[in-house]
């Protein structure tokens, strides 16, 4: 069973689906990682050429957040809320919003007040954007816990092997490397017997 499985029994209550697959209930599939991907992608199909660009930017908002989202859903635990409100914002949120919109003579939507002094577009965008901000919060929380587990780990290296006897001597850093000393006093470039200074090319005169 995969965390989407995870996530709508914990939502729902495993005794409650089992009753329901007891008494020949059709539970609605889970939706898989794809499946909120390709939702998400269905409404910008659908609005293409038939919306205003402030709702093209919206949505194109969410569905980047979305497809960045999904593949760290793990991060926020099964069965939490902001899991939830992934999923749902893909699957439902989004699609209804859009789909509401759209159902409506584009005049009427776009020029006809309807509520609180706003038309159908404008309520519209408000809910995007709604959506958009939440989504948002939710991503930066993940990449702020994904960072201080990065910022703890790091520390644990330093902590582990600053006292490590594999750790690198004071000047010792790459590319410092000393000549060996070979025995008899000569350097890595002096041929064995050679009289001192034979590396430069000079001889000891008596």
């Amino acid at each position: 069973m995969g965390w989407f499985q995870d996530l709508i029994a914990r939502l729902t209550g495993r005794a409650d689906q089992a009753e329901a697959e007891q008494g020949g209930l059709a539970l609605p599939p889970v939706p898989t990682s794809d499946d909120i991907l390709v939702s998400v992608d269905r409404v910008q199909e659908q609005i293409a050429g038939r919306v205003p660009p402030a709702v093209t930017a919206r949505v194109q908002r969410i569905t980047r957040t979305v497809h960045d989202m999904v593949p760290r859903l793990d991060r926020l635990g099964v069965g939490s809320a902001q899991a939830h409100t992934v999923v749902a914002t893909a699957t439902s949120y989004l699609p209804e919003a859009v789909g509401g919109y759209l159902r409506l003579p584009r005049d009427f939507a776009d020029r006809r007040v309807v509520a609180q002094g706003k038309t159908s577009l404008m309520i519209l965008c408000d809910q995007l954007d709604l959506l958009g901000v939440t989504l948002d919060k939710i991503s930066d929380a993940v990449s702020r816990a994904d960072a201080a587990a990065l910022v703890a780990h790091g520390q644990f290296l330093a902590d582990k092997f600053a006292t490590s006897s594999i750790a690198l001597a004071p000047g010792a850093g790459l590319g410092t490397a000393q000549p060996t000393d070979l025995g008899g006093g000569t350097s890595p470039l002096t041929p064995p017997g050679a009289a001192p200074g034979a590396e430069h090319g000079r001889t000891e005169r008596p």
